[in-house]
This record gives structure tokens, sequence and C-alpha cells, in this order.
């Protein structure tokens, strides 16, 4: 892929919490797909809209994985981290092998057996934020919790554990983490879970991974240690990280908006709709895909060369004036629910039942239990992960 030196810089950092990026409707005048500069100092392909942006991750002209050249990384980035592709990097045959192993842990009838025990889950974090002074972080005191706690029952993981896994897991992703910490963190992690899943293995639980460590001997179907080792991380770092910040992002809107929250207060069987509308108006991550071209392809339009790298952008995707009428107003009436945030195609999401629930259910408890929320300070001191791979708030301080 030849560089373009003309090619804009593609930023990150969004002026208003929760629109786009400074400048990328400038970009998105241009066109449905074009050239920009990544902060890593690739250039790459930008699509634009939704239905470019659909276009892309149907098509099996492109590869998601990693380690390929033009990858287009954000950051520069050491792809040599120590273990081999997650789920989320691997190209077919082998994700959809990998995808089939753990699909029925996320369906939406498992997920419907695990209800009850989210509902408990934010209960108690709730009743604790009551018991206090009558302000609290919302980011550390419900935010993290919740994801943290049900993907780590998921994987049986100890509670002891749990904090260290959110520090070390956010270091990980951290876009603007030195690649040495990112390195140390993401040792720490595989070192801890590897000795997790050999007691697994030695008495398997019932847990994702003792699960899996039954069925493989059962069907002999050659899954190793390693995989599992991978496996657990993945889950694990994608399972509450982007769940937390869509929890905080949410309450923020919401605060902003006590119209819509009136709305749901009155009406609370609006909430699955409004949960669809705030991950549409949030869109937490800049890009909801990367990928780079396996041979020359068209995209709405547009030649994109083998090689080249190519990002859909979600804020963008998800705002586009062609599905959504009024795009930059949160409306929890709003009847669509095309929005990309979960991805789409053979890359969607695998957790995207389970993230639902989670946010609803942590939405609607503490609007109806807290029927007074506010923030504790003027919207715009709010501060924001301009800085993380999955967009969120830093803090989130409320009383009631």
């Amino acid at each position: 892929m030849t560089e373009s030196p003309s090619a804009p810089d593609l930023s990150v950092r969004r002026g208003c919490p929760f629109g786009e990026p400074d400048g990328n409707a400038e970009l998105r005048a241009g066109g449905p797909v074009t050239r920009v500069r990544l902060g890593s100092g690739k250039d790459a392909w930008a699509v634009w809209t939704h239905a470019a942006a659909r276009e892309l991750l149907l098509s099996d002209a492109f590869s998601v994985d990693r380690k390929l050249p033009n990858y287009p990384s954000l950051v520069p980035y050491n792809v040599d981290v120590g273990f081999r592709a997650s789920i989320g990097e691997m190209d077919a045959p082998e994700h959809g092998a990998a995808r089939r192993a753990i699909n029925g842990e996320f369906t939406q009838r498992r997920v419907d057996t695990m209800l009850a025990d989210m509902q408990k889950v934010v209960d108690e974090l709730i009743d604790a934020i009551l018991d206090g002074p009558g302000t609290a972080d919302l980011v550390p005191a419900l935010a993290l919790p919740v994801p943290t706690t049900l993907i780590c029952d998921l994987l049986g993981v100890p509670d002891a554990d749990r904090d260290t896994f959110r520090v070390r897991s956010s270091t990980m992703i951290d876009l603007f983490t030195p690649p040495q910490e990112r390195m140390a963190a993401i040792g720490a992690l595989l070192g801890y879970i590897d000795q997790l899943v050999t007691a697994k293995e030695e008495d398997p639980s019932d847990d994702l991974i003792g699960r899996r460590v039954r069925k493989a001997r059962e069907d002999g179907d050659g899954t190793d240690h390693q995989s599992l080792v991978e496996l657990a991380l993945t889950l694990l770092v994608a399972g509450f990280e982007s769940t937390a910040n869509q929890i905080s992002l949410s309450i923020a809107a919401l605060l902003q908006h006590p119209d819509q929250v009136a709305l749901l207060q009155r009406e609370p069987e609006r909430w699955p709709a409004a949960v669809e509308e705030l991950l549409r108006y949030c869109s937490i991550l800049n890009p909801v895909s990367y990928r780079v071209a396996t041979d020359d392809v068209t995209i709405a339009g547009v030649t994109i060369g083998r090689g080249d790298g190519v990002v859909a952008l979600g804020p963008s995707v998800n705002r586009d004036p062609a599905v959504f009428t009024d795009p930059d107003r949160l409306d929890v009436e709003r009847a669509t629910g095309k929005h990309l945030a979960f991805g789409f195609g053979a890359h969607m999401c695998i957790g995207q039942h389970m993230a639902r629930a989670e946010l609803r259910i942590v939405l609607e408890t503490l609007f109806r239990r807290v029927p007074g929320l506010r923030l504790a300070v003027p919207a715009d001191e709010l501060s924001f992960k301009d800085e993380a791979a999955a967009y969120g708030l830093n803090s989130l301080p409320v009383t009631w």
C-alpha cells in the first residue's frame, strides 16, 4: 500500500461527549469511504455510512488478523503479545469453529437463566450506594462491578482476584499505555489465567471453562490448554470493559435528558427500546471494526486495494441521517434498532444478549430505585476516556 502524506488525520477525541470525534463530520462529507491517517502513522480507508459499513462487515474479502502489515491500529501497537489470535482476530474457517464452540454460553436462552443473578448483583450494589452518604461515583460503585462480577462468575474467577483483573485489563486496552506496561499487564493476566485453567482441568467446575474442559474430553475435539487460556482472557477483557463504559455513558446521557427519564419511569416497558437507542447514541467504539483487504474490492463504489486497512467508524455510522432521523437527538421512542454498536455479520459481538440484559437491568433498577438521581457536578466537568479503545467515563459523581 502506498502511503499518502496528504491523508487527513482521523481524530478519536470527542469535543461533544456524545457526538462524533472532532473533525469527523468534515471528513465524512468527503464521501462514504475516504482515506485518513491514523494515530499509528498508517493510512487507511475510513467507512462513514451505515450502508457502506454493512457492506464491509458482510464481505468475505477482508481479514481481521492483527498481525497483517497494514492492520489499521489507531496507535502504534506491538502485536507480539505472547498468545495466539483471539476469537475476534480469527478469519474463517478458524473463526467459525471457535465461535461455535462457545455460542451456547451466550444464547438468549442461556442469558435468560442469568437474569435473577444479574438482578441480585445490581440490587446489592444499589443497596450499598443508598446506604452511603448521599453521593457516589457510579463508575466504581456500579458500572464496573456489574459486568466484572458477571463475567467472572461465568468464567469461575474467585472474588478476591476480580479487582486485579479490572486494573490489568484496563491497562491492557488503554490506547496510550506504553508498550512495556501493556506487555506486563498481558503477561500478568495470562499467568493468572494459566493457573486458573490448570485448576479447572484438574477439577472441572460448573462454569464456562469447566464446561469447555468436560466437553472437549467428551468430544475429543482437540481443545488444548493454551486455547482455553486465550479464550478466557479474551472473554474477560471483552466482557467487562465495553459494558462498563456503556453503563456509565448511558446513565450520564439520561441524566442530561430528564424528559426521557420521566417517560421511562412512567412507562418502564420502554426500557428495551431505550437500551437500543443508548447503544446507538453513545457508540462507545470509535471503530466498530478493523479490517485488511485480502483482495481488491469495491465498497460503496470506492475501490480498496489488496492489503489496505479499513476502519468502520461507529459514531458516524450510528448517526447516519439516511437511517436515523434527527440522529444527534437521544430519543428512547425511536423505532429503529439498526445500529451497529455490536458490529454486523460473522464477527457480530457474541456477548450482545448478555450486554443488553445487563444494561436494561442496571438502568431500569437504578432509575426506579433512585428517582431523584442527578449529577453531582456540572455536566461539562465530567471526565471522559478519550484515550481508551472503548469510550467511557473516568468517573460519574451523582447525588440524589
